[in-house]
């Protein structure tokens, strides 16, 4: 596919939202090109990068396609059933850190069972054929117990840490109080080994009614979830309800809060628990009001956007834009608003083996689109 080109100027926004801490106004407006790389994506969820050259992508109603780096489409078989109802489908993709010498690659999912549907983990090999790739070997290796029905807040981003475990983030399926049960996978994020097992080191193993997968617990729905180059962590940004969308740093253990604390309102207007602390709940880093719906995120590094080094890119549904936080330590100092002209949701963000950032827009002719300075 030709790659078409237009032209994006935002305006900055160094206080187009309210946070945790003061901001201050960006210095200089951005300007990027956007190179429509495919379209017509089917409400698409992830991007993955094939060091070959070329893309993975999930859509949501569970097709995987291969794109090529000209942007020709072709379907991926081997994909787990999933339930495609609501916010549930097919939804992240990653590639093993191990990737070029065993092909692997990890999708997360709803999958339904009697109990109703939840957030599970599927690993396969990427193998070639005729038409592009396949799936081979593939198996689901954990099924989170965060079950319900309807199809409301499944998380669910995958990322590998420098040690090799891999986070999972698990949403609570619209009922709030499940996020504070450590029995219940609902509202957490999990570390996990390739295997799909409980990490070693992980804060609840061998504690009686508590999951032993989990990390950290009383979180909402986390879509967004990256690891920060500069000091290793992990950073989740999740939906509030009316308001309070968060980024947290999430510890071994810890609760973060939902549904007993929070910065937002719930949708008829009413008060969330018991406002916005409690002890023994850790506050985000930073929030916003009014909610973004956050979906995708990546921290900008090497030299292709010399003035993004460092910073934070969120992509927003609800917001429609990208959201860029310059950020001073875990501190968010000022914040713009990229991409606001494109009128599209944006449902993931990644930055390439190329230095590019990446952008997929969520609609039923969804695009992959290449960021350029």
């Amino acid at each position: 596919m030709i790659l078409r080109k237009m032209s994006i100027f935002t305006l900055v926004a160094g206080l187009f939202a309210a946070g945790s801490s003061a901001m201050s106004a960006a210095a200089a407006q951005s300007a990027v090109d956007l190179e429509t790389v495919t379209d017509g994506l089917s409400h698409p969820w992830s991007v993955a990068f094939l060091p070959q050259r070329g893309y993975l992508v999930t859509e949501r109603d569970g097709v995987l396609k291969f794109v090529s780096a000209e942007g020709r489409q072709s379907i991926v078989p081997g994909t787990p059933d999933v339930i495609a109802r609501g916010q549930g489908g097919l939804l992240d993709v990653v590639l093993s850190p191990d990737f070029q010498t065993d092909d692997t690659v990890f999708l997360s999912f709803s999958q339904g069972s009697p109990e109703g549907a939840g957030t599970s983990l599927f690993r396969a090999r990427l193998v070639p054929d005729e038409a592009g790739y396949r799936l081979a070997d593939g198996r689901t290796i954990f099924t989170g117990n965060n079950t319900a029905g309807g199809g409301r807040h499944f998380g669910s981003r995958l990322v590998f840490a420098p040690d090799g475990l891999l986070f999972m983030t698990v949403g609570e399926r619209g009922d709030g109080e499940r996020a504070q049960d450590p029995f219940d996978h609902a509202g957490s994020v999990l570390r996990l080994t390739p295997n799909g097992e409980p990490a070693p080191g992980n804060p609840f193993i061998g504690l009686p009614d508590h999951k032993a997968e989990i990390w950290s617990y009383g979180h909402r729905n986390p879509q967004s979830a990256a690891i920060n180059p500069a000091t290793n962590d992990l950073w989740v940004v999740e939906h509030g309800a009316r308001g309070g969308d968060e980024i947290n740093i999430p510890e071994a253990g810890k609760n973060y809060g939902w549904p007993v604390i929070s910065y937002g309102r719930h949708y008829s207007g009413a008060r969330i628990g018991e406002g916005t602390s409690a002890p023994g709940m850790e506050q985000p880093i930073h929030y916003w009001d009014p909610s973004i719906a956050p979906s995708g995120m990546v921290f900008v590094s090497g030299s292709t956007y010399p003035d993004w080094q460092g910073n934070l890119l969120v992509g927003a549904l609800r917001g429609q834009h990208l959201a860029r936080l310059q950020l001073e330590g875990d501190t968010v100092v000022s914040q713009e608003k990229l991409l606001t002209d494109l009128g599209e949701r944006i449902r993931d963000v990644r930055q390439g083996p190329d230095g590019f950032v990446y952008v997929l827009t969520d609609s039923d002719d969804g695009r992959l689109i290449r960021l350029k300075p």
